[in-house]
């Protein structure tokens, strides 16, 4: 480890193995991001645009979208240049803020799924009391808590990360990270306070975690017993159960990866594993509600029928 104890920038080495194909790369990578803009700006868009689809779940539902693209507006820009760069380095203010966007980004999708959840149960289990559960007002209090619950975490361990004396500037990824920033300090006993912060924040989540389970524990007792809650399951609890199911594979895995694997692994792979919750919801969650859900599936073929003629 460099004996630095001001460090103003970050080398990225994960990209090292991949220089060799950085053209090739930068060509995929480049079509992949644009195709994820165009699929959840697309959807974010027909949402605003139709006042048919201003109801919670397809307002949740662009919620979700503006979070994944908030989330790969904050690795793809930054990679792609790198692809083109001699050198892959990031200023250190620079670091704490792609950081900060990538965990923020990680749990505010999960803390929409939540939501997302909640309102599902509450369409299916208690129909009759849904719209005075779901109001306008309330409804604008679970979008706000699924966002400034994970920016005012990370903020604070943002914060905290910003204080820490470090002795090395070389990260091991394609993007920073906090926990590795932190694992760069001179002293351990300087960053108590981090892993404070961090099991606070696996604590919450994992109450996120178990909440969604409840509410499917009920979900699944209630389609049993009716063919229309059924149906209405299917329809719209299929898609948020693959964009859940989807998420905590992605994420549990990257993360113990990142705590407890192999460094043995080709550069190559690890950074895959990485990368993974960038790559797969954001480009996948669109496509599954933009064909699933009945009305923005209308909508979509309708528009195409437009552009046809």
């Amino acid at each position: 480890m460099d004996n630095v104890t001001f460090v103003r920038i970050f080398t990225l080495s994960g990209i090292n193995e991949t220089m060799n194909y950085r053209l090739t790369i930068f060509s995929l990578t480049l079509l992949y991001y644009c195709v994820i803009l165009f699929f959840n700006i697309s959807l974010v868009t027909i949402i605003i645009v139709d006042e048919n689809l201003h109801e919670p779940m397809y307002i949740l539902l662009c919620s979700f979208c503006i979070n994944g693209l908030y989330g790969a507006t904050g690795f793809y820009p930054k990679f792609l240049l790198d692809l083109l760069s001699s050198s892959q380095e990031i200023s250190y203010e620079g670091c704490l803020v792609q950081a900060f966007v990538m965990y923020s980004f990680a749990c505010c999708d999960l803390s929409i799924l939540a939501v997302m959840a909640y309102d599902r149960y509450l369409a299916i289990c208690r129909p009759l009391h849904y719209h005075s559960f779901m109001s306008k007002r309330k409804l604008s209090a679970l979008v706000c808590f699924s966002w400034l619950t994970p920016f005012c975490i990370f903020s604070i361990s943002i914060i905290l990360t910003s204080n820490l004396k470090l002795c090395g500037s070389k990260i091991q990824k394609l993007f920073c990270v906090n926990w590795i920033i932190v694992k760069l300090a001179c002293s351990d006993t300087d960053t108590v306070s981090n892993n404070i912060i961090s099991y606070a924040t696996i604590f919450i989540y994992v109450f996120h975690g178990f909440f969604i389970i409840w509410t499917y524990m009920h979900l699944i007792r209630t389609c049993v017993r009716s063919t229309d809650d059924r149906i209405k399951f299917m329809q719209t609890c299929v898609p948020h159960l693959i964009s859940l199911v989807t998420f905590l594979v992605v994420i549990v895995f990257d993360l113990m990866y990142m705590r407890f694997g192999s460094t043995d692994l080709p550069q190559s792979l690890q950074n895959f594993i990485s990368i993974e919750f960038l790559l797969i919801p954001p480009f996948m969650n669109p496509l599954i509600y933009g064909f699933k859900l009945t009305k923005i599936r209308h909508k979509i073929l309708w528009l195409e029928c437009v552009c046809i003629i």
